[in-house]
């Protein structure tokens, strides 16, 4: 009975050992590749996390953390546009011994030097989206940025199919000088030629991507220039307040070339009728741009293969002319103020931003 028992202990034991490597093979199947074998932690930072755009971004980094069975702890920190708190923020999750950060530099290259000595001091660091000054390997692990020249040169291709022949051209975007608006309106210029005329001063009007300044900025504009053909903006919810004036000086909505939201799909859907010209074309507003700098920073903290790609390239999401790569989209039983380009699904973001 003994040998009896001790050969069904075996064969049990056997059994559970294939077991367990075979649902470790499954696990490991399942990772994805930037998630390596390496336990980890990591922290997400944002500058500023107070509004929508934010809080669907950070929900969307929560998320591909979580599909790495190797990050064994996550935290989060919002630094409330108060540079003093991001610069704060950074320190202290290092000093809590988390092992990456992933870091919103909102500040620009005020941030730099904490995120130098936090990175001097052996921890993954990867800034993305805004750029914080300093090299890779020298003050950070990775930057991941955005190429919002991409973003120019996707809208001057479908304003160059909808204005064949030239036209007035209106480009917003947001405090002056900003890095984004500039790099911008380089792609702009690298496709449409001396046809095409910017209407507002150079290099675009500042609207600091507020919706009560972009009304005002549009209202002066619309006064000062009989003939506006297109509108470039990029970040078209900020302009659904401000479309209307359109109507009130009886002139119809021009075409619209910016970045994707709920509330702007919705709006075209309720005015497109009544305004003729109001041809709309979005590129994806970006919040996947934090995706990517996760899975650089997990896969530099885990021992992961780093991704291949180091900078986020916003791709078309919604056409009116020609339907692709979609229509315009609008969900009227959600808040205006979620991104359907996201990754992350409609009703999760509904969930992010507390509605």
């Amino acid at each position: 009975m003994k040998h009896a028992s001790l050969s069904k202990y075996l064969a049990l034991s056997v059994v559970a050992a294939i077991t367990a490597l075979a649902t470790t093979g499954v696990a490991k199947a399942d990772a994805p590749s930037w998630c390596g074998p390496k336990k980890a932690t990591l922290g997400l930072l944002d500058g500023y996390g107070g509004n929508s755009w934010r809080q669907v971004t950070t929900a969307s980094g929560k998320q591909t953390v979580d599909l790495c069975p190797s990050i064994t702890k996550y935290e989060y920190a919002d630094g409330q546009g108060d540079t003093l708190k991001s610069i704060s923020d950074i320190k202290s999750m290092a000093a809590k011994g988390l092992d990456a950060l992933v870091v919103f530099g909102d500040a620009g290259p005020a941030v730099l030097p904490a995120i130098t000595s936090v990175f001097k001091s052996g921890k993954v660091v990867v800034p993305y989206r805004v750029a914080v000054g300093g090299k890779d390997g020298q003050n950070y692990s990775k930057f991941v940025g955005a190429s919002f020249e991409n973003d120019g040169e996707s809208w001057g291709n479908w304003i160059k199919s909808v204005l064949p022949k030239g036209g007035n051209l209106l480009f917003l975007s947001g405090p002056a000088g900003n890095s984004q608006g500039l790099d911008e309106l380089k792609g702009l210029k690298k496709v449409l030629g001396p046809d095409y005329v910017f209407v507002n001063q150079e290099p675009f009007a500042v609207t600091n991507w507020d919706p009560a300044l972009t009304q005002k900025v549009l209202t002066a504009e619309i006064a000062k220039n009989q003939k506006i053909d297109a509108i470039i903006s990029d970040f078209g919810p900020s302009l659904v307040g401000a479309l209307p004036l359109f109507a009130k000086q009886g002139k119809s909505i021009p075409a619209l070339a910016t970045s994707d939201g709920n509330s702007l799909g919705c709006f075209w859907q309720d005015n497109k009728d009544s305004n003729p010209d109001f041809k709309l074309f979005t590129v994806a507003t970006g919040n996947d741009n934090v995706r990517l700098a996760v899975e650089w920073a997990v896969a530099l903290a885990t021992g992961g293969t780093p991704p291949s790609e180091q900078v986020f390239k916003a791709p078309a999401f919604e056409d009116s002319v020609s339907g692709k790569p979609n229509a315009v989209q609008c969900r009227k039983d959600l808040p205006g103020a979620i991104y359907l380009s996201s990754e992350l699904s409609a009703d999760d973001q509904a969930k992010a931003v507390g509605k």
